[in-house]
C-alpha cells in the first residue's frame, strides 16, 4: 500500500457518512463539530461557507470543499440567512446515507455534506499540514478524477440501491484522496512542504516508505538515512525539516498510530499489538502508548468501543 493510502487507513476510526441536503432559499444549515474532517460538495445552485473565524467563501456548482478538523461552521444560500441544526435522515440506522431538507420555496441548492470519521487525538502530519479549510473550485478539465468520483457519488445518494452503502463508503473514501491529489497538485512548489513534500522528496519518501513498509523493525537514524543514501546526520536534518519532526519522533508517531488501530479494530492481546509496534516489551510499549494518547492501551480500547457503539 501506498503512503498516503496507508497514513489515511490508519487514521480511520470509523465508516464515513454522507447526506444529500436539498435546500429551498431562504435557507441557512449550522454543523456541528465532529471527531474527523468534513466536506460538501455544491452539486446545484450557489451558497456561502461560513467557516468560524474564517472569511466567507463564495460556493457554486460542482465545487467542493475539504474541513480537515470538522469544526462548527455554517453553509447559507445568503449571509443574512438564518441557519438551522443539521440533523439528517438516515436510510436506517446503520446506512452512512442521509438525506436532509431545508428552507422555504425559493431557489434550489443541493448539496451532498459529508463526514469522515479520524483519530485526532494526535494528529498525524497528514492533518496538521493541511489548511483549515481546502476549496477546490469547479472549472472546464479541472481535477478530472475528483469530478469523476463526485458524479458517482450523487447518483449513487440520489437513489440508493441495493448495496449502495458499500459502495458509497467506497466513493467517500475515494473522494478523500482524491481531494488530497488535487489540493498537492495545485499547490506552487515554492509553497510545497511539510507531508505533501515529503511524499515526493526523492530521498525522503523512501525513508518513509522503509517505515511504513515495515513499523516494527529496530530502525535507527543510521539505517534509515541509508535508505535515503545520507549519512547519518545529513538524512536527520534533512527529514526533519521536510515533514517537520525528527525521524524517531515520527516512527513513534506511526507505530502509535497503527497501535491505535488494532487496538480500535482487533481483539488482539496487549502483547501483539506491542509486538507489532516493534516493542518487545509490553510494558515499554503500554508506557509508550499512554505518553503518546493520555490514556493506558486497555482503557483506550474500551473508550472507543463503546463511543463506537450503535445508540
Amino acid at each position: 500500500m501506498d503512503i498516503l493510502s496507508d497514513t489515511l487507513a490508519a487514521l480511520r476510526t470509523g465508516r464515513p457518512s454522507v447526506v444529500r441536503t436539498e435546500a429551498r432559499a431562504p435557507w441557512g444549515v449550522r454543523f456541528q463539530p465532529i471527531a474527523g474532517a468534513g466536506f460538501h460538495v455544491v452539486v446545484e445552485g450557489r451558497c456561502v461557507l461560513l467557516p468560524v473565524g474564517g472569511d466567507p467563501i463564495e460556493l457554486g456548482p460542482g465545487d467542493v470543499v475539504f474541513l480537515r478538523r470538522g469544526t462548527d461552521h455554517a453553509i447559507c444560500d445568503a449571509i443574512a440567512s438564518e441557519p438551522v441544526a443539521f440533523v439528517p435522515d438516515r436510510v436506517d440506522r446503520s446506512s452512512p446515507i442521509g438525506s436532509f431538507a431545508v428552507g422555504d420555496g425559493g431557489a434550489r441548492s443541493v448539496l451532498v455534506c459529508g463526514a469522515y470519521h479520524l483519530d485526532v487525538d494526535r494528529p498525524h502530519p497528514l492533518l496538521g499540514d493541511l489548511p483549515e479549510v481546502i476549496h477546490l473550485p469547479a472549472g472546464p478539465g479541472r481535477h478530472p478524477a475528483l469530478r469523476s468520483a463526485v458524479d458517482q457519488l450523487c447518483a449513487e445518494i440520489h437513489r440508493p440501491e441495493p448495496g449502495s452503502d458499500s459502495v458509497v463508503t467506497a466513493l467517500v473514501d475515494l473522494l478523500l484522496l482524491y481531494i488530497l491529489r488535487s489540493w498537492y497538485a495545485e499547490l506552487p512548489r515554492e509553497q510545497t512542504q511539510g507531508w505533501a513534500s515529503a511524499l515526493n522528496d526523492p530521498l525522503i519518501a523512501p525513508a518513509l516508505k522503509a517505515i511504513h513498509d515495515d513499523p516494527a523493525h529496530p530502525w535507527t537514524v543510521e539505517s534509515l538515512g541509508g535508505r535515503a543514501g545520507l549519512s547519518r546526520a545529513a538524512f536527520a536534518r534533512r527529514f526533519s525539516a521536510v515533514v517537520g519532526e525528527p525521524p524517531l519522533s515520527y516512527l513513534t508517531t506511526w507505530r502509535m498510530a497503527i497501535a491505535a488501530r488494532m487496538l480500535r479494530e482487533t481483539g488482539a492481546s496487549l502483547s501483539d499489538v506491542a509486538e507489532n509496534a516493534g516493542y518487545t516489551s509490553e510494558f515499554a510499549f503500554a508506557r509508550a502508548f499512554k505518553r503518546h494518547f493520555g490514556a493506558p492501551p486497555g482503557a483506550y480500547r474500551r473508550e472507543r468501543r463503546v463511543a463506537a457503539a450503535p445508540l
